[in-house]
């Protein structure tokens, strides 16, 4: 499984840590967790979409771009993630968001990753809930290329089989700090939703043979959506690195029942988990993404769904910047 032959472009720090959370293990009573610390990726605060950036700058300046477009939600770690790479490498950035967020405060439009984005001196443009963000860009494209510029789409999360090469390689990274560590690895749990961190886990674990299960928290869509695209992505990936075929159906495996009312709308569990992290390990996990599939894990424990597990992995996919957006809507209190 040699990554060496895709272009890639040094942004993160890696390898990102991998530590024990033995105050969580032992008031959750279940498997020992291991926290896969991709917060710490390093660009414009981290998060793993820096993983993607690697592959994707790097394939946009071989193809002599001098301009990114990409899209999500108001508040995207994605798009701040890609402004800062954008702006590390000398490339201009644009940023469409969907208010996919309704009644939504003036902190969540105005602070957070947006205060970031325009740190980084990306040009943010907004469009209505419910718009074709692929027609979007493409609409932006025409318009940069008009007037003589280069553009490059990166998709949304930067999800697609260059993006998902991030995690292909993580899963490289994860079972080499395992084998450090003598850590038997029951299973990686992280939150997916625009498929390409799942996708390319679930890729790099059976090109390696590893046999590790990886469980995806969905944070937006119900199960079958989340599958299906986290499936067709994983062979998609497969196929771009030469491994056509090694993708089964079942490989897949999405829980969704933590999405609450909404991508992007709190939950209790979601505040409960940030909370419960915060105060058993003095970490931060942000409301959308992280804190969604923390919620998920925690419950599946009680639960037992581990049960029989020594050892589990979640991948902390960053975005703690969020929680200022949130700050009106989270409880920093256990009563």
């Amino acid at each position: 499984m040699l990554l060496s032959r895709f272009p890639r472009v040094s942004l993160a720090h890696l390898p990102t840590p991998m530590e024990h959370l033995p105050r969580l293990s032992k008031h959750l009573d279940g498997p020992e967790i291991y926290v896969k610390r991709d917060d710490c990726t390093g660009l414009g605060t981290g998060g793993n979409k820096t993983r993607k950036l690697e592959f994707l700058i790097a394939d946009a300046q071989m193809k002599k771009a001098n301009v990114v477009i990409t899209q999500g939600a108001v508040q995207s770690n994605h798009a701040r993630q890609t402004a800062a790479a954008a702006a590390k490498v000398g490339m201009q950035c644009e940023l469409i968001f969907e208010k996919r967020v309704t009644d939504a405060s003036d902190a969540y439009l105005k602070s957070g990753n947006v205060f970031l984005d325009q740190l980084f001196g990306a040009n943010i443009r907004e469009v209505e809930k419910g718009s074709d963000m692929n027609e979007e860009m493409n609409k932006v494209a025409n318009e940069l290329t008009q007037k003589g510029s280069t553009p490059y789409i990166i998709p949304g999360g930067g999800s697609n089989p260059i993006g998902a090469l991030g995690y292909v390689d993580c899963v490289l990274e994860i079972i080499t700090q395992a084998n450090q560590q003598n850590i038997e690895i029951d299973c990686i749990v992280h939150a997916t939703g625009s498929a390409g961190t799942q996708a390319g886990l679930i890729v790099g674990a059976k090109a390696m043979n590893s046999n590790i299960p990886i469980l995806g928290i969905g944070v937006n869509v119900s199960q079958k959506l989340q599958e299906e695209k986290v499936y067709q992505l994983a062979c998609e990936t497969a196929e771009y690195m030469g491994l056509p075929g090694i993708i089964d159906r079942e490989d897949v495996v999405a829980n969704c029942d933590y999405v609450g009312k909404g991508y992007g709308i709190s939950t209790k569990s979601m505040n409960a988990a940030i909370l419960t992290l915060a105060r058993y390990e003095g970490l931060l996990f942000d409301p959308v993404y992280s804190g969604k599939g923390l919620a998920g894990m925690i419950d599946l424990i009680k639960k037992d769904y581990f049960q029989g597990q020594k050892n589990i992995i979640f991948i902390h996919t960053g975005g703690s910047v969020g929680l200022f957006a949130y700050h009106d809507l989270l409880k920093t209190d256990c009563s």
